[in-house]
């Protein structure tokens, strides 16, 4: 019975051995492969793409080094992959070998200048910093990074930008295109042109606006010609400004032989002429207190008419002020204090060294400031009611910043005569 139990024992473990023995080989390949795989991966050193990698001798200490070592291996590596991708990585490990051969030294060092070559000839302009990094490297000659770098390879220093040179405006240009702005305006840019001479009269506002302009540009114009473009009363006359101050005072509603618009056009032209050849050194313009002043009193005076028209309540016959002439007062005067704004800002432009000379540009700075808030009035309808209602009386909110101008231009006057 016993002998049956062991000649059974032994057909089973015959019939099974060479499967169970197989079978083992098998997991112990598939075991070591594993293994294999899992250590050879940590152990191999990174390389850039498109450089082949070279075998570097290491010493038995590094072999058997901690995974803290090759970690840093691997991060240097990387780091020198970055900053160069021409075989940075087998700077790198040399780097981090200090046991290596001389051979493997003299390699690196000729590795190193084929790199700084073939970085030069891509790339005239980084020559410099290819020799940097070879000195930095610590391989080699500097004496012979020299003679690897032509002379014609070095960098051609950048040739700085030269500065636009601007040159300067001369002065009077702006007092001139500010005296001829407000006129071209009405005359080009404004719709239906020129208004006071049209023989169906339907738009009294801007009538009386542009008669106000035309005003202010008279008297600039009359001191341009007589007084400021001249060095003294014995110099004659700029034959353009002279031809212009007589065009302008072609009457306003004149609509035929001459025609208002049309001589006003000639006039702005003369004034244009006269700036094209100041602009070129051809003609003169003096900013002299004395020059000055005769331009402000006119101003000065006029603005007396007009704060009067707008406080009285009886014409000159004792009749009382219409309601349509209530509008014309204002529009007028409107007209004068938009156009005498410019022409006041181009005096301070022109004449500031002549002002602050006298400590008047303070008393300027508020007559310019006094005749803008009254252009900018602009009422719907033009009031006319007592001062004591609850209606507006737009005439006395205009006479107000008017007063104000003239008042300031008065001192203004006197501080430059004195």
């Amino acid at each position: 019975m016993a002998d049956n139990e062991d000649s059974a024992k032994g057909f089973n473990f015959k019939a099974f051995a060479t499967p169970r023995i197989i079978g083992g080989i098998v997991i112990i390949i598939i075991v070591l492969w594993a293994l294999t795989i899992l250590f050879g991966t940590s152990d191999k050193p990174e390389t850039s793409t498109g450089v082949p990698h070279e075998a570097t001798a290491t010493s038995d200490h590094e072999a058997t080094g901690t995974a803290g070592d090759h970690a840093s291996a691997s991060s240097a590596a990387a780091q020198h992959a970055s900053d160069d991708t021409h075989g940075s990585a087998h700077e790198a490990t040399t780097g981090e070998d200090t046991h290596q051969s001389d051979e493997a030294a003299a390699h690196d060092t000729a590795s190193t200048h084929d790199q700084v070559s073939t970085t030069t000839a891509h790339d005239p302009h980084a020559s410099a910093s290819a020799g940097a990094q070879t000195a930095s490297s610590g391989h080699g000659d500097t004496h012979g990074d020299a003679e690897a770098l032509p002379s014609d390879r070095h960098p051609i220093p950048a040739t700085p930008m030269t500065a636009p040179v601007h040159k300067l405006t001369p002065r009077g240009v702006a007092f001139v295109e500010a005296a001829i702005q407000p006129m071209e305006y009405e005359l080009e840019e404004r719709w239906w042109g020129w208004r006071p001479n049209d023989i169906i009269n339907i738009t009294d506002n801007v009538n009386n606006f542009q008669l106000g302009v035309l005003e202010i540009t008279r008297r600039t114009v009359v001191a341009l010609a007589e007084r400021i473009s001249r060095h003294g009363v014995t110099d004659s006359l700029d034959p353009n400004l002279e031809e212009a101050m007589n065009w302008f005072m072609v009457k306003a509603s004149s609509y035929w032989f001459p025609s208002a618009e049309s001589k006003y056009q000639d006039g702005l032209d003369e004034m244009q002429v006269y700036l094209e050849n100041l602009k070129a050194g051809k003609a003169t313009f003096y900013i002299r207190a004395d020059n000055l002043i005769p331009l402000l009193a006119s101003f000065e005076d006029l603005l007396g008419s007009c704060d009067e028209n707008l406080v009285k309540n009886t014409n000159e016959d004792g009749t009382p002020v219409s309601f349509f002439k209530t509008d014309d007062y204002f529009y007028y005067t409107k007209g004068v204090a938009s156009a005498m704004a410019m022409v006041l800002e181009a005096v301070h432009h022109d004449f500031l060294l002549t002002l602050e000379s006298r400590n008047a540009t303070e008393l300027l700075h508020h007559a310019i400031v006094s005749c803008q808030r009254a252009a900018e009035l602009d009422p719907w309808i033009v009031l006319d009611r007592d001062l004591s209602s609850i209606f507006s009386n737009h005439r006395a909110n205009m006479a107000a910043p008017i007063s104000h101008a003239r008042f300031y231009l008065g001192q203004l006057v006197k501080t430059l005569s004195t």
